[in-house]
């Protein structure tokens, strides 16, 4: 790769990152390209030579998140042990919540506000999900895990995880975390585990119970 196209990269890195942080915390009618241009560390000029508009951005960055999240997060990959995969999920959403909160805050907001901007990318978040359901439905009928609703199981999930990112002011103020110090994430992934692998009618080892 060229010295020039490794720049560029970079600036649209900072570009998406900076997209999140505002979109995030201000939503799109609430966010200007000034802002986001303050954000990445560039002109408004600049900003404009690598985008065609704040609209345009939203979708890109919505783009990004959902298909960011279908290569980070999946049940499917681990058929065999159940436990090690809930674990491995709880993990991975986990981390991911504590460590970029505006990705979870920015797609919050967009549901919040009846999802508008999503249209296509439904389809392959709901293919992603399906995915899952049919690992949960294989464990379910060899008798690995208890008979739980699939879909429901998946969405609890979120729930619980996620909380860390878009509650974080509340999470911090009663677990006693200052901001600027990191949550205490092996508390939290541990009792998200526990609560979802006794659903499954697990043990913390992946025993039935």
């Amino acid at each position: 790769m060229t010295t020039a196209k490794i720049r560029r990269s970079a600036i649209n890195e900072a570009i998406r990152d900076a997209a999140i942080r505002e979109f995030a915390r201000n939503g799109l009618a609430g966010t200007s390209t000034q802002a986001i241009a303050s954000s990445a560390g560039i002109s408004k000029a600049q900003l404009h030579y690598y985008i065609t508009s704040k609209e345009d951005l939203y979708q890109d960055v919505l783009g990004y998140i959902v298909s960011h999240w279908r290569e980070l997060f999946s049940l499917s990959s681990s058929l065999e042990d159940p436990a090690e995969a809930i674990r491995n999920y709880v993990r991975n959403k986990v981390e991911h919540a504590l460590e970029h909160p505006d990705v979870s805050r920015f797609f919050a907001n967009e549901m919040a506000r009846g999802a508008p901007e999503m249209g296509d990318y439904w389809e392959p978040l709901r293919a992603s999900v399906e995915e899952a359901n049919d690992t949960i439905r294989t464990w379910i009928d060899a008798g690995k895990i208890a008979p739980i609703d699939p879909l429901l199981f998946q969405i609890n999930i979120w729930a619980v995880t996620q909380h860390y990112a878009e509650y974080e002011a509340q999470a911090r103020k009663l677990m006693g975390t200052p901001e600027g110090q990191p949550m205490d994430a092996e508390r939290i992934i541990a009792e998200a585990s526990a609560l979802f692998l006794r659903r499954c009618g697990l043990d913390e080892q992946g025993r039935r119970i």
